[in-house]
């Protein structure tokens, strides 16, 4: 009988389940849990998979937000990334999208590509931005080790590239009415993405599927990436998590600081000693101090935020949060 205010259906390649398994997935879902009648439920999908009678089935069966991993407009990057896609595979994707009656649409782009340049980035951004979806989730490439990418040689944009590129993001969505609510992510009025902004405030949420994580309470756990025990266990599902040590209170007020950085409102001070019974300053005095005076942490109206510099070092900034 908990309340669910959003569902999020991620990770692979949701759309390449029938919208009949979906249907079922979202049946399971509302015979256990109070489903808000205006929940946001999104399910993520390839432009690559989607079809006008996948669209409207998703949404028949209770989806009513998309989102289409585009990542460029370019074919060359697309095929330098190995996606499945064309540029009119997604075209034809969204259309079908809307056409089947989504009125609230994400599409996911990424910037610092092998061989992207500034004007292509900027191509795609306004590419995208003519189809007036509602929100756009813009990240940069990391290469991480152990994938195909980190064995290449690449010829990635140097960082004053990169640095433009964000800049030009911002900008450029700007012009367009988008309005920047995260690091990464951007929305028209009203639009914000509902289940990430609980992930960043620290909202309780539950994963389902195999590797899924979740926060419940001052737990943080997830199942077993092990395929033979989850199948094996799934109806039982104290055998398949694997639970971390309980969060320590320095644990929560780190996550509090360092997620809610990640929002451009930042956090609240109010709220920080609310949940923790302490002033912020009592606890982050020095590191507060320390990046107020580099002018990469901004104070107003009783909030803390990165300033538009702290932004393209926040990752340096969040760090020094950490126990």
């Amino acid at each position: 009988d908990i309340p669910v205010d959003t569902i999020f259906i991620g990770g692979g390649t949701p759309s390449l389940l029938p919208p009949s398994a979906v249907e079922r997935i979202l049946a399971a879902v509302r015979q256990v849990f109070r489903i808000e009648p205006d929940a946001e439920i999104t399910m993520e999908a390839n432009p690559g998979t989607l079809t006008p009678d996948s669209a409207a089935g998703y949404r028949n069966a209770g989806v009513n937000r998309l989102s289409l991993g585009l990542q460029s407009a370019s074919e060359e990057e697309l095929r330098l990334l190995g996606r499945i896609h064309t540029r009119e595979q997604f075209l034809r994707s969204f259309r079908a999208a809307r056409d089947a009656g989504f009125d609230n649409i994400n599409v996911d782009l990424m910037s610092a590509l092998p061989g992207q340049s500034e004007e292509s980035w900027q191509e795609t951004l306004r590419f995208v931005c003519d189809l007036e979806p509602e929100h756009i989730s813009a990240y940069s490439l990391i290469i991480e080790e152990g994938t195909p990418f980190a064995s290449r040689t690449l010829n990635l944009p140097d960082e004053d590239a990169e640095y433009n590129m964000y800049e030009a993001t911002a900008q450029i969505l700007r012009e367009y009415g988008f309005e920047q609510y995260e690091i990464s992510n951007y929305a028209k009025k009203g639009r914000e993405c509902r289940h990430n902004v609980g992930y960043w405030i620290r909202q309780d949420y539950l994963g389902f599927g195999l590797g899924a994580s979740s926060l419940y309470g001052k737990e943080r756990f997830a199942n077993t990436q092990d395929m033979k025990k989850y199948l094996e266990n799934s109806r039982t599902p104290e055998k398949i998590r694997e639970k971390e040590p309980p969060l320590t209170r320095e644990d929560e007020m780190a996550e509090f600081m360092f997620l809610g950085l990640r929002m451009t409102r930042g956090i609240s001070k109010a709220e920080f000693e609310r949940q923790f019974g302490s002033e912020i300053d009592a606890i982050y005095g020095d590191v507060l101090r320390k990046y107020k005076s580099m002018r990469l942490l901004l104070e107003e109206n009783g909030r803390i935020f990165l300033s538009r510099e702290g932004i393209h070092v926040s990752n340096s900034v969040m760090a020094d949060f950490l126990p």
